[in-house]
């Protein structure tokens, strides 16, 4: 379990700017208010000039990260930069939590479904259990409390 003195560290893929679903993962992360976590990742940063610079200050915030969170329309705009994030995250033995299209069924490209650990809807419940999952290996045993009203 995370707590605030152990959050999971975690990294979004990120193509050097905060796009909307950058921001919405952690929308979906703070709702429950019961789960911590700590960002590695660090779009905000000026995007180094040349191409190794770039992928060495991707490393270096990867390398702290528990677990990778991959959010399929910055591959659409920047495949190369996070196929490259991919493949870091695995060389390093990192999971990878691949999110849905989101408001779309579109089927998420081969290169995404080969490399993600585990693909979930944009759902906060089922992010961070996936999370939990592949970050700590920690089982959620939920379950769904339904009630009826016999009138």
């Amino acid at each position: 379990m995370s707590t605030p003195s152990d959050p999971i560290r975690l990294f979004v893929t990120h193509a050097w700017e905060e796009s909307d679903d950058y921001v919405r993962v952690f929308e979906y992360l703070e709702a429950p208010r019961t789960f911590y976590y700590r960002n590695t990742s660090q779009p905000h940063v000026r995007r180094p000039p040349d191409r190794e610079a770039e992928r060495e200050e991707l490393r270096r915030q990867l390398a702290p990260c528990e677990v990778v969170i991959l959010v399929p329309a910055v591959y659409r705009t920047a495949a190369d930069l996070v196929l490259f994030q991919m493949h870091f995250a695995k060389s390093a033995d990192r999971p990878i939590v691949a999110m849905e299209n989101f408001g779309s069924d579109e089927a998420l490209p081969a290169a995404i479904r080969q490399l993600a650990d585990e693909i979930v809807p944009w759902n906060e419940r089922e992010l961070i259990d996936a999370l939990r999952r592949q970050a700590r290996h920690q089982e959620t045993t939920r379950w769904d409390t339904i009630e009826f009203k016999l009138d």
